[in-house]
C-alpha cells in the first residue's frame, strides 16, 4: 500500500519555502491551529482527517524522545500533494528565491535583489 501521509522535518526557512511551493499554483491560504502539546494531532492526525498539508511545532516527546532539533517544524501532508510542491518550488528557484536565503546587509542596497526576485 501506498503512504497516507509524508511527514517533512525543516528549518523555518525551508518550510516557508516548501508551503510558497504548495501556494505557486492555484494559490490559497493555509490555516492552521497548535493544540498544544501533540504534534502527532497538530501533524500528521489532521492531514490524515483533512486530506490536505498541516503545519506543527514539534512537541516536548518529540524533541526529547524522537530526536527533533530546537530549530525544526513539522509538515505532514498526503504523498499528492509532493508533485505540486516540487513544481513550485521550481517556479520560484527560477524567480530567485530559494534556499538557503541570502541576506542583504545593512550596508547593501535592497532594490537589485527585490528586482530579481520579484520585477
Amino acid at each position: 500500500d501506498p503512504p497516507d501521509i509524508c511527514m517533512i522535518y525543516a528549518t523555518p526557512g525551508q518550510m516557508m519555502i516548501l508551503i510558497n511551493g504548495l501556494q505557486w499554483s492555484g494559490y490559497r491560504k493555509f490555516e492552521w491551529g497548535v493544540v498544544g502539546e501533540s504534534a502527532c494531532a497538530d501533524s500528521w492526525g489532521r492531514a490524515l482527517l483533512k486530506k490536505e498539508p498541516s503545519l506543527a511545532i514539534p512537541c516536548f516527546a518529540e524533541r526529547r524522545y524522537g530526536g527533533v532539533l530546537d530549530d525544526e517544524l513539522l509538515m505532514a501532508m498526503p504523498p499528492k500533494y509532493l508533485p505540486k510542491a516540487i513544481a513550485g518550488m521550481k517556479r520560484l528557484s527560477a524567480n530567485g528565491l530559494r534556499y538557503p536565503i541570502p541576506q542583504y546587509g545593512i550596508q547593501s542596497d535592497a532594490r537589485a535583489g527585490l528586482a530579481v526576485s520579484y520585477g
